[in-house]
């Protein structure tokens, strides 16, 4: 960070577990501009870093990132409409090979929720809100929401969030299938970061690249398309001498122990990016 511009973005290691906390004092962690280019960089740094295995994103304080910054929102509506030139896709952090956990510890709308939703897995607080919001602006769903949602609850469940804006509690959001675990608000980080050390000891780095490379993926493949990324990715993958962690995982399974796994490679070749990651 230069000394001029605030930290809204902090990164900690810890357990192979990098968490990623969102930061803006005072605007309940709204999103602006310096916040967005940070998050970019700290992802950056976590695709990269060795002693990282998992990511969790969460925020500070008691929200976790309730849509872009109102006074930067009335910029956009004083300025003639939003400004994308520059910027990176929102989808960003599908190109991260590495397992995301959104700890969803307060407010989450707008952004926020496009961010927490390209998470792989949610842990939210039960004082927790989810809100699209977009309907209470006069505006459509954002950065490819409308092809998201349905995906991962259904379309009546979509449209039911993206028309009404209504904020989504907890029990609500698990029932949907918005998130898969509630959590006490005080222990809703620690869980999350529990189950990422989980993966981060117990599950191959490039396993989980592959995977999350894959899954995201074929959302936008039709069978065929999915099933020559598998062929081409196992052709690849099913070599000992090109990926230890197969070798290593057949013996630990005949061995009966615990397998210890390499680093995700810098060099790992892994299936292509989400098409939709060009928008």
């Amino acid at each position: 960070m230069t000394d001029d511009l605030p930290e809204y973005v902090h990164y900690d290691v810890a357990d192979a577990v990098c968490t990623i906390t969102l930061d803006n004092p005072g605007r309940h962690n709204a999103w602006n501009h310096d916040m967005e280019r940070q998050y970019w960089a700290a992802l950056d740094r976590a695709a990269v870093d060795a002693d990282v295995r998992a990511i969790v994103l969460t925020g500070a304080g008691t929200s976790f990132c309730p849509g872009l910054d109102s006074k930067r929102l009335a910029g956009v509506v004083g300025g003639g409409g939003l400004v994308l030139a520059g910027r990176r896709s929102q989808h960003y952090a599908l190109t991260i090979p590495k397992p995301m956990i959104a700890a969803i510890n307060g407010a989450c709308a707008g952004i926020g929720i496009v961010q927490a939703l390209v998470c792989d897995i949610r842990f939210m607080a039960r004082s927790a809100r989810i809100s699209t919001a977009y309907a209470k602006l006069g505006i459509p769903a954002e950065y490819g929401l409308s092809w998201l949602l349905p995906k991962l609850i259904g379309v009546e469940h979509a449209l039911d969030l993206l028309y009404t804006a209504k904020r989504v509690e907890a029990d609500e959001a698990l029932r949907i299938g918005l998130v898969s675990r509630v959590c006490d608000d005080s222990t809703v980080l620690a869980e999350a970061q529990a189950y990422a050390r989980a993966l981060a000891t117990g599950s191959s780095p490039i396993s989980m690249a592959a995977m999350r490379r894959q899954v995201w993926g074929d959302l936008s493949r039709d069978y065929t398309e999915a099933n020559q990324v598998w062929l081409e990715t196992m052709v690849r993958m099913n070599i000992p001498t090109d990926n230890p962690d197969f070798g290593e995982g057949v013996a630990a399974l005949v061995e009966k122990r615990p397998a210890t796994f390499i680093a995700l490679p810098a060099d790992a070749v892994l299936p292509p990016l989400p098409p939709f990651m060009e928008q």
